[in-house]
């Protein structure tokens, strides 16, 4: 590999394999080394299934059942107080979280149905729509996963890859190939990077998770800044229609926005670059810390040129041409959410359930009501969001109406449309505080309280310090902590981020000095800072400029 002679001493410092030394340096590359994980998909059907949880060494349990889209669930009762302190054993329940991966959030209604059955049958009728277009379900038991595992293959939906160090479910544009304004479609990209390289040997062993996102939408509706790689629809003077290449962003602890590789990548090139990124990822990736293992830290000290050099000089063996910058929407949404014309003339029917809670029962009946207004096409957004596509125009207004009795509404409060939440303690061992339901307090406060709130106004409710809510990029973002209060109890808190935001200006989240606020204090608090931007914004100014440039006092 390239300019090792330079970096004699690299191997120790960053486990890369491209320094030419496999030895795992720490217990996850141990037991990804020890046993390809794609391996435990068996022993599930075989074995654990049959013998049940005590049976499950902890490698398998806690390590490589992620690649089956499997986390263990958290144990019911244990506060946020200890989820750093307990071992992983006192923290699991014997049920799990299960990811059913939905590249592009493309599904069909007969899929969308046999989810709805799955949940009503083995989750205790959970149902969770991710930031990342899946959907999730809890409380399944190992003896009931090889008969879910049968009913999802039939009908073209599986499991694999949905977590763990992997190329994770590839986001897309949830209106490809059917809104009027697309400039490409990037949906055969999608499928023949799921055909070709989910599941492969090839990519199982990433030094992290690898997130992707394709698009050809100019609404910029895959939240490209934010993900390892990402192609962004774009038209060249001379080339045509294709692809703008993203690479190395990510949020988390250490946010950081992805650069522009400044190349251009025709549709169908979009695999074979693909491949090139995520093999420079496994190979010069950071192995010995997990924490500066995402393929962000590598990019942060290559920068864009030295990235596109290898990518093209080790890995696709020919020059990618320069192409054209994004031309970025307007500040606004970009989640499709409300009723919109096709470009076959019939229109799409946008919902948003607040924060992508819905339920088995829910899917079931929109999988119904779909097929009774003639539409056999749904899609799962990037922002929680669930839409119904192919409806006559004329039908649209009493499928919204109808949508609306099962909490999935067309046309939504600025706080609901913008709300996010991961799944928190409820479910996660990480997590720290409640967010489903908090998130659902403070939408209903607000939309009584504050309803003259005209712009988009993000609510991002995160348990812990991961941000899989996006916390950084939210016009209010929520981190959960827990502290003791004047009576020694503990309580729920959150440490607001404010200002963040994507689009014309990505811009990171302000942190104002000891700003929290507790769980139960969240809604007068929100309230008061909206209010203050009410008063205070310049003609146009969004939610977002405001809080960077407001006082201190101001925001609290």
């Amino acid at each position: 590999m390239t300019d090792t002679a330079t970096r004699p001493t690299r191997t120790a410092v960053t486990g890369a394999w491209a320094d030419g030394d496999l030895t795992p340096l720490n217990g996850n590359e141990a037991f990804k080394q020890a046993d390809d994980a794609l391996n435990v998909r068996q022993r599930i059907i075989d074995v654990y299934a049959k013998e049940g949880f005590a049976s499950i060494p902890s490698d398998d349990l806690r390590g490589r059942f992620r690649w089956m889209g499997l986390y263990t669930q958290r144990q019911e009762g244990i506060d946020g107080g200890q989820t750093a302190t307990l071992a992983p054993e006192e923290l699991d329940a014997e049920f799990f979280m299960m990811r059913v991966r939905s590249d592009g959030g493309i599904l069909t209604t007969e899929q969308l149905r046999t989810i709805g059955a799955l949940s009503t049958e083995f989750a205790r009728d959970t149902a969770d729509i991710s930031d990342r277009q899946n959907i999730q379900l809890h409380w399944i038991r190992i003896e009931d996963v090889p008969a879910i595992w049968e009913r999802l293959d039939a009908v073209g939906l599986h499991t694999l890859e949905a977590c763990g160090d992997a190329p994770r479910v590839i986001i897309g544009s949830p209106v490809a190939g059917i809104a009027a304004d697309e400039i490409i479609d990037g949906t055969w990209a999608i499928e023949e990077i799921r055909r070709t390289y989910i599941g492969s040997p090839e990519f199982s062993n990433l030094p992290r998770k690898f997130k992707t996102a394709i698009s050809g939408s100019p609404a910029l509706d895959v939240v490209h800044e934010i993900n390892d790689v990402s192609f962004v629809g774009v038209n060249h003077p001379e080339l045509g229609p294709g692809f703008d290449l993203w690479v190395g962003g990510g949020l988390s602890v250490n946010p950081i926005f992805a650069r522009r590789l400044g190349a251009f990548v025709t549709l169908e090139q979009v695999p074979q670059v693909w491949a090139g990124v995520i093999g420079i990822f496994r190979d010069y990736g950071y192995r010995r810390l997990r924490n500066r293992a995402r393929l962000k830290f590598l990019m942060s000290d290559w920068g864009p040129e030295k990235f596109r050099r290898i990518l093209q000089d080790e890995y696709l063996g020919y020059a990618l041409p320069d192409g054209p910058e994004p031309v970025t929407p307007p500040d606004g949404h970009r989640d499709h959410v409300g009723i919109h014309k096709q470009k076959d003339g019939k229109v799409w029917v946008g919902t948003a359930p607040i924060a992508g809670r819905v339920s088995g029962s829910t899917l079931t009946a929109v999988a119904d009501l779909a097929e009774s207004y003639g539409s056999f096409r749904v899609r799962l957004t990037p922002h929680q969001k669930f839409l119904v596509l192919d409806v006559e125009e004329a039908d649209a207004p009493a499928l919204a109406e109808r949508l609306a009795a099962h909490d999935l509404i067309a046309q939504p409060s600025v706080y609901r449309r913008n709300a996010l939440a991961c799944t928190g303690i409820e479910f996660c061992k990480l997590g720290l505080t409640e967010t489903k339901a908090r998130a659902r307090t403070v939408v209903v406060a607000l939309e009584r309280r504050r309803p003259e709130m005209d712009v988009p106004f993000g609510i991002h409710v995160n348990g812990c310090p991961n941000a899989c809510a996006r916390t950084q990029v939210g016009d209010i973002g929520l981190k959960g902590m827990v502290q003791r209060d004047e009576n020694d109890e503990l309580q729920e808190v959150f440490q607001v981020h404010l200002g963040g935001a994507l689009g014309i200006n990505p811009t990171l989240a302000r942190k104002t000095r000891a700003l929290k606020v507790t769980a139960e204090d969240l809604p007068d608090y929100i309230d008061r800072v909206a209010g203050h931007y009410l008063e205070q914004r310049a003609e146009g100014e969004s939610f977002a400029a405001w809080a960077h440039r407001a006082d201190e006092d101001d925001l609290r």
